[in-house]
């Protein structure tokens, strides 16, 4: 199933980092400090797990086969020398995660082996005390409980239940201001037969329509040309991104509200962007601003998107910053 940008259908990897994503919040999550009681939780259990290996590359995790306790466990495993994260910081890493529940673990995701994810937004709470603080190049392991995650409610939709404590090992790879934007030279705002563009740093652009049809084809426009390298297939992208439908002029998503830019791999198989953006942002440099006109063939295609208004016939207008890229493997 096609990722739709704009966060409206939240990526599953993501999703397990996010508070916002279903079932629990801040303040569902600490009310419900008796999701696993200590009468049955193990003494020293939480400080029991390790996990050993070099700074991105898979962790070996060691948890221990008894009832984890209710308190949020977190260590610095590897020091990184890097900027030290902020609350309105976004992240990109690397992580393994694991769901511990009664007396056994499992793995759940491993990023190590398929690409880093952008962690930013509103955190599970356990989440965002175990990295606010922490250094750029550092190695985190946060034993989550139910009151630090998703709560007595769960998750169903990603299969935690209200007693499911989680085990992250996070490797911090970058860190981006949730302003980070464009940093290349100006070279246009658009206009004629396509959109006009302004923006000031760090802030969300502003487009004015014209009165011309949009194009039948997918057009790209340089808007600001970074000095970076060239983003290639296989690259994990940064990037923060409004999207627009042409026949409303009116947004549809946009990374700036978010409070946290976008991560995706470029071409990747299944495809994590629409068709699009894969083609137009290929070749594209690093700081870059790039207005994208782009046909329904090449977007949502004739089902279109209802959940974002998006009808089959729609063309779709974004305005992508290129934050930056990451190569893999």
């Amino acid at each position: 199933m096609r990722r739709f940008l704009a966060l409206i259908a939240v990526p599953l990897l993501a999703c397990l980092v996010l508070a916002a994503c279903g079932g629990s919040s801040k303040s569902t999550a600490s009310s419900s400090s008796s999701a696993t009681s200590s009468a049955a939780a193990s003494p020293g259990a939480n400080t029991a797990v390790t996990a050993s290996g070099a700074f991105d590359k898979t962790p070996k995790v060691t948890i221990p086969k008894a009832t984890p306790g209710n308190s949020l466990t977190v260590r610095t495993l590897i020091q990184g020398s890097g900027t030290t994260l902020t609350k309105s910081d976004a992240l990109a890493a690397n992580f393994v995660l694991y769901f511990w529940q009664g007396k056994s673990s499992s793995l759940k995701a491993n990023t190590f082996t398929s690409s880093p994810t952008v962690i930013g937004g509103t955190m599970l709470p356990g989440l965002e005390s175990a990295l606010i603080g922490k250094k750029v190049g550092s190695r985190i392991l946060a034993v989550i409980p139910p009151s630090q995650g998703y709560g007595t409610s769960g998750n169903s939709q990603l299969g935690i239940t209200g007693s499911t404590t989680l085990v992250f090992v996070i490797d911090v790879l970058k860190s981006y201001a949730d302003t980070a934007g464009a940093t290349g030279a100006q070279v246009s705002s658009g206009g004629g037969t396509l959109p006009t563009v302004s923006a000031k740093s760090g802030t969300a652009p502003t487009v004015t329509f014209p009165s011309a049809s949009p194009p039948s084809a997918l057009v790209t426009k340089t808007l600001v040309k970074g000095k970076g390298a060239k983003v290639a297939k296989g690259d994990y992208v940064i990037a923060q991104y409004a999207g627009f439908i042409w026949r409303t002029k009116k947004v549809f998503g946009s990374s700036w509200s978010s409070g946290s830019p976008f991560g995706f791999t470029i071409g990747a198989s299944p495809e994590q962007v629409i068709p699009g953006w894969d083609k137009a942002l290929v070749g594209q440099t690093i700081g870059s601003r790039v207005m994208l006109s782009i046909p329904p063939a090449q977007g949502y295609g004739s089902s279109g998107a209802s959940q974002a208004g998006i009808k089959g016939n729609d063309t779709l207008l974004f305005v992508v910053d290129i934050i930056d890229a990451l190569k893999q493997g």
